[in-house]
């Protein structure tokens, strides 16, 4: 099963982010590692959501839609960031 998959059969589910979130827009690094959050959806390649505005380092093409906050946002995520709950 490849990440994406993973990411896709999980939705519902909870995803724990090992690193902190970047927040574009001049927020950068939001100093919360290890964030839980609601896996709404996951996307790789194109199209990819115009729509993603916050980032944790990302080796692959994968947008994960979380609900961060009570607020849903498009991430990108790398396997090695994150954990299924």
């Amino acid at each position: 099963m490849t990440f994406l998959e993973q990411l896709q059969t999980h939705k519902g589910g909870l995803i724990q982010l090992k690193s902190q979130l970047y927040w574009y827009g001049g927020r950068g690094y939001d100093g919360n590692p290890g964030r839980v959050c609601l896996i709404l959806d996951a996307v790789a390649d194109s199209p990819i959501p115009a729509a993603v505005t916050t980032s944790v380092r990302s080796k692959t093409p994968t947008a994960a839609f979380l609900l961060v906050d009570g607020s849903p946002h498009w991430v990108w995520v790398a396997k090695e960031d994150m954990e299924l709950l």
